[in-house]
């Protein structure tokens, strides 16, 4: 049987850099390679692209400038696009791969760029379009979307970042939301930026922190429920996972308590009424189409004391760790790890064809 070229990009200008690099380690190290034939590419955090270089690699070493001999470029025209290093004059190096998996978190990976790079170069790639993919890391044009669909979504304001000191907005956010509240760069994932305001000086602190990601800041409303989280697997009809739930090591599940800590508990199953756990995936399914999502996504939810259901956000490329939700969800539901990557590039090459 012929391999499937299949190329890993990993990486990226971000701030979700090193869980794209932990994301790719984990996929390269579960994937079949008696089925497929996998080179990988990584993108420094000064946007420098290297071919044949492995996540590991970047894990224990200084990813800047990269692998001397080993940057590349991409040569773009349907059809006949691929990667060549920049090193190498002779055209056998050429390398055009039959599907790419941009396992890329964040802004510049996760956002439309890439997948737009990957459409103009004629080359199938797994998730998202680049519609869905622009709307799913946006969480202001996110939630609005949500609401146009019908969707029950949190009260929220978003910021200019530009505006952050303004004592009127500041008086604005205390009276339409009060506190506590949740300050977030309207474009990062992984909780990068994230923090809890319990007072104005928080909510300053946390703005100002914000602002270093993002020219668009957005604030929660603090909804006192439990955090459930639901996996999305397309195909003709899609497919919802069972929900799991987030018990956080910390107030709320940041970067630190997602990542560093150990001590942050994740159920599958998560414990939910029958009714409680229908409305979830049907919330889901529709937050999934509201953003033209294609492939993949893990739609995140509160679940209120009082039993109300709340969007938070989708995530159309989610962490694919060895800790990470969205596989742990699927292999909870009868999906092992393997089989959800094989399952994810035949839609990808699918996707390709009927295009």
């Amino acid at each position: 049987m012929k391999k499937i070229k299949l190329l890993i990009i990993f990486g990226g200008q971000s701030g979700e850099h090193t869980v794209s690099v932990l994301s790719a380690q984990s996929v390269c190290g579960a994937l079949n390679r008696e089925k497929y034939d996998i080179r990988a590419l990584g993108v420094s955090e000064q946007g420098r692209w290297y071919l044949d270089v492995w996540p590991e690699e970047w894990l224990t070493g200084d990813n800047s400038p990269g692998p001397a001999g080993k940057e590349a470029v991409l040569r773009l025209g349907t059809g006949v696009a691929g990667f060549l290093p920049l090193s190498e004059k002779d055209a056998a190096a050429f390398y055009r791969p039959d599907v790419v998996f941009p396992v890329l978190h964040g802004p510049g990976g996760e956002d439309g760029t890439v997948q737009g790079l990957l459409t103009l170069a004629g080359l199938p790639f797994v998730g998202c379009g680049i519609l869905g993919a622009a709307l799913g890391m946006d969480k202001d044009r996110m939630k609005a979307v949500f609401r146009e669909a019908g969707l029950p979504v949190g009260p929220y304001i978003t910021v200019a970042a530009a505006r952050r000191r303004e004592e009127a907005l500041l008086g604005k956010i205390e009276k339409d939301l009060g506190y506590p509240c949740f300050v977030k760069p309207a474009n990062m994932g992984s909780s990068v930026g994230v923090t809890r305001a319990a007072n104005r000086a928080t909510l300053i602190k946390g703005l100002e922190l914000a602002a270093v990601y993002d020219r668009k800041i957005i604030v929660e409303q603090g909804i006192i429920g439990r955090e459930i989280e639901i996996a999305i697997l397309d195909g003709e009809v899609p497919r919802v996972s069972v929900p799991g739930e987030i018990i956080p090591a910390k107030d709320f599940y940041d970067y630190e308590a997602k990542y560093i800590a150990t001590d942050s508990r994740l159920i599958i199953p998560a414990p939910l009424p029958a009714p409680t756990a229908a409305k979830l995936a049907d919330y889901g399914l529709r937050a999934f189409a509201a953003v033209a999502a294609k492939g993949l996504a893990r739609v995140d939810f509160f679940v209120a004391a009082d039993g109300r259901v709340y969007v938070n956000e989708i995530n159309t490329m989610p962490g694919f760790t060895g800790i990470s939700m969205y596989p742990k969800l699927w292999a909870a539901t009868g999906v092992p790890y393997a089989a959800l990557l094989d399952r994810l590039i035949e839609l990808a090459l699918a996707e390709s064809e009927r295009e």
